[in-house]
């Protein structure tokens, strides 16, 4: 049986005070722990994982919307190790600690309307990952539903589009193709049920923007505007990553129509809902199809993490942060 144990005084968080590169602009530091906050709950973070969504804000393509110095780190697990009274039976259950400060430490203060109860039946390493993208994915099918559709990914080794894949296919969809850039994802691809189409065919990626009807772009780029040009005119791209660095050109030849998509425009709403609730749908469907073997990393591994997040045909690096407790 958990017990409440005695306010913790200290945290090790992972902080950015400039903008750069994450290997020399991250520093592990041991922090005093603020007063926590009221209508705050308290998580120990036992895992955090490691996401191109995490590190390209610490590059400052974001800089206009983060204020410095900021803790790293989007989406996580932990155990509630303080609440205010009236939600003391929170204490010693897991949650993803939502809208609170950085995951990338020990303790995550947020608030209590964020935070999201784990079911017992899903571990530590899927339920780190259960938020950014899952939540995207499972926004952008109900937004473009893909039953009887036919699927085009691009960016098709992605977590996200690996989601967007075998969820459009649970869902109905009579087609589904991705667009790969590592030879390593082209066999877990057939697995899933995804067509692999490797990066540098162009021709049959033409041949495939021709047929979908829906394309999930997030490479952008030159292979993000050669799916969009390829397109019919009743079909929908929808553009919800920059895997690339580089924009999709919209020209005048363009006939599909182009949307982009982020998630953080969608939250306000999926708050509204009530986390609990958009959540209730996501985890059956970790719950039958996790996403791949990820390979977890103490958190004073950290730049190894970093370092298996960019190789090509990497495993997707989680950080341990019980190493640090």
């Amino acid at each position: 049986m958990f017990r409440k144990s005695l306010p913790v005084r200290k945290r090790i968080s992972f902080i950015y005070r400039t903008f750069g590169a994450p290997y020399t602009t991250l520093e592990m530091l041991d922090r005093e722990l603020p007063p926590r906050a009221r209508g705050t709950l308290r998580v120990n973070v036992s895992h955090a994982p490691v996401n191109p969504s995490d590190l390209i804000p610490i590059t400052g393509s974001y800089a206009h919307r983060i204020s410095l110095p900021a803790v790293a780190g989007y989406e996580g697990v932990g155990r509630v190790v303080e609440a205010p009274e009236a939600l003391s039976h929170m204490v010693g259950r897991r949650v993803l600690p939502l809208r609170g400060e950085g995951t990338w430490q020990t303790y995550v203060d947020c608030p209590a309307h964020h935070a999201v109860e784990v079911p017992d039946r899903i571990p530590d390493i899927v339920a780190a990952r259960a938020y950014i993208n899952p939540m995207a994915a499972a926004t952008m099918l109900r937004l473009w539903p893909a039953r009887g559709k036919v699927v085009l990914l691009s960016g098709a080794g992605s977590s996200c589009a690996e989601h967007l894949g075998r969820w459009a296919i649970a869902h109905g969809a009579t087609r589904v193709m991705g667009v790969y850039r590592s030879e390593s994802r082209k066999d877990r691809l057939r697995q899933v049920g995804i067509e692999p189409i490797p990066i540098h065919d162009l021709g049959t990626i033409s041949k495939a923007s021709a047929l979908a009807d829906i394309a999930f772009d997030s490479l952008g780029g030159d292979i993000g505007t050669l799916v969009l040009e390829g397109m019919r005119g009743e079909a929908n791209f929808v553009a919800y990553g920059l895997l690339t660095g580089k924009p999709v050109t919209t020209g005048a030849g363009v006939r599909a129509r182009y949307h982009r998509f982020h998630m953080r425009d969608h939250f306000t709403v999926l708050a509204g809902l009530g986390m609990q609730a958009a959540f209730s749908d996501i985890w059956p469907l970790l719950e039958g199809a996790p996403p791949a073997e990820p390979r977890v990393f103490p958190a004073q591994q950290w730049q190894d993490a970093l370092a298996e997040a960019e190789r090509p045909g990497g495993q997707k690096p989680i950080l341990d942060f019980s190493s640090l407790n």
